[in-house]
């Protein structure tokens, strides 16, 4: 167990390493910060000053070395608009981004999961089917999409709720469906697939054959093995959230670290951004890493492994 996690620690500062690089190279590569924050009419000296106030008229690798330099010093950088510390910008909009991820999580897990298990054990159900048919809208749907047919019924049409903004918790309650609906589907059919898989194992015939209760076949036996391969879609999910809240933030004006990104992009605020992608980048490390050990815990496998000699 312990080389499995240091396995899992050493990939992960890698993968950080690597966004950190790569986002880095992109993003001085993609246009100059000058021509953008000063506009198109600036004078050539102007935008010189600007470049050597940034260091922008160093070599990338000098550059580079500054950056990694800054970081080892705990210094995120400053943003090139108003001078405030990147780090404070990106932490003062990630609770609004929370309160609209970690619910549409908890929806996620608490509704498709269950359905999931219900519809495998009630197969050619009405609920299986619908199990079914709310996983292919779930795949097929784009966030934009669903968010703008959401915002037309619910806040034009039937004016039940508010299209934008984040005034009240009644603002949040569009957002977070939008997050939550495709995922519940998708996570949903994973489950059911799972457990269907596990329901026609060997073993799981062995217990029936046992005269064990159904319901200790289905939660001591079969839920445990269909939850080793759920857990790493969840894994996967916690990225596909973070790159929804990019989308949905933009089409409900909520002000968290999806809108943040798409501003500061546009804007070249190349600090911010970098600051930005670091933070994203070590969440979904996290959670990939916890994912992990959970894994590691669900499957006795993973635990018995030792390294070859």
């Amino acid at each position: 167990m312990a080389t499995y996690l240091l396995t899992r620690l050493l990939r992960a500062f890698l993968t950080i390493v690597l966004v950190m690089t790569f986002a880095f190279v992109v993003l001085r590569l993609s246009g100059d910060p000058a021509q953008i924050m000063l506009g198109p009419d600036a004078p050539q000296d102007a935008i010189d000053a600007f470049r050597a106030r940034w260091g922008l008229d160093d070599p990338l690798w000098k550059q580079y070395l500054a950056y990694l330099q800054q970081l080892l010093n705990g210094d995120f950088g400053v943003s090139m608009r108003d001078g405030s510390p990147a780090l404070a910008l990106v932490m003062e909009r990630v609770p609004a981004t929370l309160a609209l991820t970690l619910p549409a999580l908890m929806l996620k897990l608490c509704i498709g999961i269950p359905a999931g298990v219900y519809a495998a054990l009630h197969r050619e159900s009405i609920a299986d089917r619908g199990v079914i048919l709310l996983s292919i809208f779930g795949f097929t749907i784009p966030s934009f999409v669903l968010g703008l047919v959401l915002v037309l019924i619910f806040a034009v049409t039937l004016d039940w709720l508010p299209s934008g903004g984040q005034d009240t918790w009644r603002h949040a309650i569009l957002p977070i469906a939008t997050l939550s609906i495709g995922g519940i589907g998708i996570l949903a059919r994973f489950s059911r697939s799972a457990m269907i898989e596990v329901l026609g194992q060997p073993y799981i015939r062995t217990a029936m054959a046992k005269g064990l209760p159904w319901r200790d076949v289905v939660w001591k036996h079969a839920l445990p093995n269909a939850a080793v391969p759920i857990v790493t879609l969840v894994g996967f999910m916690v990225g596909a959230l973070i790159a929804g809240a990019v989308v949905v933030e933009s089409i409900f004006s909520w002000p968290g670290v999806g809108r943040l990104i798409v501003v500061s992009v546009s804007n070249r605020d190349l600090a911010v951004v970098q600051c930005l992608l670091l933070v994203i980048a070590a969440s979904m490390v996290v959670a990939n890493l916890l994912v992990d050990l959970a894994y590691g815990l669900l499957d006795p496998r993973l635990r018995a492994a030792r390294p070859a000699h």
